[in-house]
């Protein structure tokens, strides 16, 4: 006998116009009405006369709330257009044939003055107590790959070295906090250290223009292992700590350090690996002498490299002050950056680049970040909460039913009762609410 508790005892028919996809978007919507962003779009992009330029503002703030509510494709914010989900995000909801027109309009002159918005954005939200102020601020930058299928895409028609094809962009984030500083698309071929000199330069300078007082230290990976990129730091007076490329010149380097230099380091295998430092002129004549911080590392007993070698080295080049096993750990820890490029790919948009078309893409990879810093901002404004990623500030706060009904003039948005993370919720949104932003 079925009970009368099953799922095939009910009814289902999609007719009610009060329902709300998605009503926890009411906190982010708060956020950005409070920094104003699609003002700044609206001020800011100008795409001409192009099919898809008025109402810039609505149909990007339509995409920077599909991306926090979940969607991987244009056609995704067709969510925000159900019942009366458009009445809680603050603005009007574009269909996503309209997006895809609004995207497809952009030029790389236009994908700056979108990325100029980005900029905007972060100097308002940290201005509002979401920055570093007067502390130390750690940059990581990267690149990522975000594989593309076909032949039909502009920039991700050349196979790269690892036989995919697809688009390589450049980040730099803030340590710590996961706010994406700066972006930049670049076709799929292009090698890490393209281009990476101007964009620290540009990150740098956006940290500065949004409120980072204090002293800035840029962190990187062996694949911005060059000269013009140690230059843009000391030219912006910001220290420095890049992983080293294991030429045979840094090896002869590595094997004169003496026995005695080398420090034990806490390691899951007892004695398996130790931390020394020297000195070395990376680039030739045209670097200066700089701390050469080495870690070594004995292969796992029994694997592959145990038969080659004794230890398995990891270098970096660092100008800054310190003791040699803490500045070792901290730059262990630029490999938080892979977290943030995950939350970019699995939190939001960033896994799937929708248009045939370069600059489109390229406005989908700024906009994609600013619905993640908006999150990040959420999260740490409002909850209070640095760490937590994307998926679970859906699961949690975001991805909310809800039913908004009008009584004596006013708007009341009805939420589940029992929702475990109520009392969060609504501190969250009072405080978004009261925060004195900017103008």
């Amino acid at each position: 006998m079925r009970s009368s508790h099953s799922p095939d005892a009910i009814t289902v028919s999609f007719d009610d116009d009060h329902a709300v996809a998605d009503a926890g978007l009411i906190l982010a919507a708060t956020l950005a009405e409070g920094l104003m962003l699609g003002e700044l779009v609206d001020e800011h992009v100008d795409l001409g006369s192009a099919p898809g330029a008025a109402n810039a503002g609505d149909k990007a703030m339509t995409l920077i709330h599909s991306a926090l509510a979940g969607g991987e494709w244009i056609d995704d914010a067709d969510r925000l257009r159900a019942g009366s989900t458009a009445l809680v995000l603050g603005h009007r909801v574009a269909a996503p044939s309209t997006v895809g027109t609004f995207l497809r309009s952009f030029t790389w002159g236009s994908v700056r003055q979108l990325d100029h918005v980005a900029g905007q954005a972060l100097c308002r939200a940290w201005a509002a107590g979401g920055g570093p102020g007067p502390w130390p601020l750690t940059i990581d930058i990267d690149s990522t790959h975000c594989e593309t299928y076909g032949l039909g895409k502009q920039g991700a028609t050349g196979v790269d070295r690892h036989g995919e094809r697809g688009y390589h962009p450049l980040l730099a984030t803030a340590a710590g906090t996961g706010d994406v500083l700066h972006s930049r698309l670049r076709e799929g071929v292009a090698n890490s250290g393209r281009g990476a000199a101007s964009f620290v330069t540009e990150a740098i300078n956006r940290a500065r223009r949004a409120g980072a007082t204090g002293p800035i230290c840029l962190r990187a990976d062996s694949g911005f292992y060059n000269h013009k990129v140690v230059a843009a730091c000391r030219k912006q007076g910001v220290t420095c700590s890049i992983t080293v490329k294991v030429t045979k010149a840094v090896r002869a380097v590595i094997a004169a350090v003496p026995k005695q230099a080398w420090t034990p380091i806490p390691y899951w295998l007892d004695g398996g690996a130790d931390v020394a430092e020297t000195s070395y002129r990376p680039f030739g004549r045209k670097g200066r002498v700089m701390r050469l911080i080495v870690r070594r590392v004995r292969p796992t007993p029994g694997s592959q490299l145990a038969l080659f070698c004794d230890y398995d080295y990891h270098p970096f080049i660092t100008d800054r002050d310190g003791d040699t096993l803490e500045l070792e750990a901290d730059h262990r820890r630029h490999a938080e950056v892979e977290n943030v490029i995950r939350d970019l790919k699995d939190g939001v948009g960033l896994n799937h680049l929708p248009s045939g078309r370069f600059a489109a893409n390229a406005a989908w990879l700024t906009l994609n970040v600013i619905a993640h810093n908006l999150g990040r901002w959420t999260s740490r404004i409002g909850l209070g909460e640095t760490l937590i990623t994307t998926k679970t500030l859906r699961t949690h706060y975001l991805d909310l039913p809800g039913r908004l009904t009008r009584s004596a003039r006013k708007l009341h948005l009805h939420l589940p009762t029992r929702w475990p993370w109520a009392r969060g919720f609504l501190l969250a949104l009072d405080r978004l609410r009261c925060v004195p932003f900017p103008t």
